[in-house]
Protein backbone atom coordinates (compact mmCIF):
# COMPACT_ATOMS: atom_id res chain seq x y z
CA UNK A 1 0.00 0.00 0.00
CA UNK A 2 1.50 3.51 -0.94
CA UNK A 3 2.39 6.02 1.73
CA UNK A 4 -0.49 8.49 0.10
CA UNK A 5 -3.09 5.57 0.26
CA UNK A 6 -2.37 4.74 3.57
CA UNK A 7 -2.84 7.84 4.93
CA UNK A 8 -6.03 8.50 3.20
CA UNK A 9 -7.50 5.16 4.69
CA UNK A 10 -6.23 6.32 7.76
CA UNK A 11 -8.28 10.07 7.78
CA UNK A 12 -11.12 7.88 6.48
CA UNK A 13 -11.44 5.72 8.96
CA UNK A 14 -10.62 8.62 11.75
CA UNK A 15 -13.54 10.30 10.91
CA UNK A 16 -16.60 9.85 12.63
CA UNK A 17 -20.25 11.25 12.11
CA UNK A 18 -22.83 10.51 14.95
CA UNK A 19 -26.66 11.12 15.28
CA UNK A 20 -27.70 13.07 18.32
CA UNK A 21 -30.37 12.40 20.90
CA UNK A 22 -31.25 14.81 22.95
CA UNK A 23 -31.56 13.60 26.74
CA UNK A 24 -32.52 16.31 28.64
CA UNK A 25 -32.91 20.51 28.79
CA UNK A 26 -30.29 20.55 30.99
CA UNK A 27 -27.84 18.78 33.48
CA UNK A 28 -29.78 20.14 36.32
CA UNK A 29 -32.81 18.23 34.48
CA UNK A 30 -31.24 15.23 35.04
CA UNK A 31 -32.09 13.13 37.92
CA UNK A 32 -28.35 11.66 39.05
CA UNK A 33 -27.89 9.16 42.40
CA UNK A 34 -26.28 9.62 45.25
CA UNK A 35 -23.39 8.29 42.88
CA UNK A 36 -24.18 10.73 40.31
CA UNK A 37 -25.28 7.80 37.64
CA UNK A 38 -28.32 7.13 36.18
CA UNK A 39 -29.64 4.92 33.22
CA UNK A 40 -31.09 6.28 30.67
CA UNK A 41 -33.14 5.30 27.59
CA UNK A 42 -32.15 7.11 24.54
CA UNK A 43 -33.26 5.33 20.94
CA UNK A 44 -34.10 2.22 22.65
CA UNK A 45 -30.90 1.16 24.29
CA UNK A 46 -30.00 2.07 27.99
CA UNK A 47 -26.93 3.98 28.74
CA UNK A 48 -25.47 4.66 31.53
CA UNK A 49 -24.68 9.25 32.45
CA UNK A 50 -22.27 9.49 34.89
CA UNK A 51 -21.56 13.44 36.37
CA UNK A 52 -18.00 14.09 37.72
CA UNK A 53 -16.55 17.50 38.38
CA UNK A 54 -18.90 19.00 36.79
CA UNK A 55 -18.57 16.93 33.20
CA UNK A 56 -20.75 14.61 32.05
CA UNK A 57 -20.28 10.74 30.33
CA UNK A 58 -21.86 8.19 28.66
CA UNK A 59 -21.71 5.22 28.35
CA UNK A 60 -23.36 1.38 27.73
CA UNK A 61 -25.49 0.27 30.78
CA UNK A 62 -23.72 -3.18 31.47
CA UNK A 63 -20.42 -3.88 32.16
CA UNK A 64 -18.53 -5.69 29.35
CA UNK A 65 -17.43 -8.88 32.16
CA UNK A 66 -20.35 -9.72 33.47
CA UNK A 67 -23.39 -7.56 32.32
CA UNK A 68 -23.22 -5.41 36.09
CA UNK A 69 -25.64 -2.57 35.70
CA UNK A 70 -22.92 0.41 36.00
CA UNK A 71 -25.19 2.94 37.19
CA UNK A 72 -25.35 0.70 40.57
CA UNK A 73 -21.69 1.11 40.76
CA UNK A 74 -19.88 4.02 41.53
CA UNK A 75 -17.50 6.62 40.13
CA UNK A 76 -13.58 6.44 42.10
CA UNK A 77 -11.68 9.19 43.33
CA UNK A 78 -9.67 9.36 40.00
CA UNK A 79 -12.63 9.36 37.76
CA UNK A 80 -13.12 5.58 36.36
CA UNK A 81 -16.43 4.11 36.42
CA UNK A 82 -16.56 0.84 39.03
CA UNK A 83 -19.08 -1.91 37.94
CA UNK A 84 -20.90 -3.20 41.66
CA UNK A 85 -19.89 -6.88 40.53
CA UNK A 86 -16.81 -7.38 40.11
CA UNK A 87 -14.91 -3.94 40.84
CA UNK A 88 -13.75 -3.74 37.13
CA UNK A 89 -12.71 -0.51 36.26
CA UNK A 90 -13.22 1.65 33.22
CA UNK A 91 -11.68 5.20 32.19
CA UNK A 92 -15.10 7.50 31.54
CA UNK A 93 -13.21 9.88 29.25
CA UNK A 94 -12.04 6.32 26.59
CA UNK A 95 -13.49 3.30 28.06
CA UNK A 96 -10.00 1.31 28.62
CA UNK A 97 -10.17 -0.91 31.28
CA UNK A 98 -8.03 0.64 34.50
CA UNK A 99 -7.92 -2.77 36.36
CA UNK A 100 -6.29 -4.92 33.76
CA UNK A 101 -8.76 -7.50 32.70
CA UNK A 102 -8.44 -6.33 28.98
CA UNK A 103 -12.55 -5.92 28.79
CA UNK A 104 -13.47 -2.45 26.92
CA UNK A 105 -16.72 -0.07 27.41
CA UNK A 106 -18.45 1.29 24.85
CA UNK A 107 -18.35 5.34 25.48
CA UNK A 108 -20.43 7.84 23.91
CA UNK A 109 -19.78 11.74 23.47
CA UNK A 110 -21.86 13.97 24.99
CA UNK A 111 -22.41 17.45 24.35
CA UNK A 112 -24.29 20.26 26.35
CA UNK A 113 -25.56 22.76 24.29
CA UNK A 114 -28.35 26.25 24.57
CA UNK A 115 -30.69 23.51 23.10
CA UNK A 116 -29.80 20.77 25.82
CA UNK A 117 -27.88 17.71 26.64
CA UNK A 118 -27.02 15.57 23.87
CA UNK A 119 -25.44 12.23 23.50
CA UNK A 120 -23.99 10.77 19.92
CA UNK A 121 -24.40 7.30 18.68
CA UNK A 122 -22.02 6.66 15.87
CA UNK A 123 -23.66 5.74 12.39
CA UNK A 124 -22.89 3.13 10.36
CA UNK A 125 -21.65 0.90 13.06
CA UNK A 126 -22.68 -2.77 13.58
CA UNK A 127 -26.36 -2.85 15.89
CA UNK A 128 -26.00 0.79 15.46
CA UNK A 129 -23.49 0.77 18.62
Amino acid sequence: MSHRLKEHKEAVMSEKTYTWHKIAESIEEIGFSSNAMIPIEVAGKTICVARQDDQLFACTSKCPHAGGMLAEGYIDALGNIVCPLHRYKFSLENGRNISGEGYFLKTFPVEIRKEGVFVGFEENKLFNW
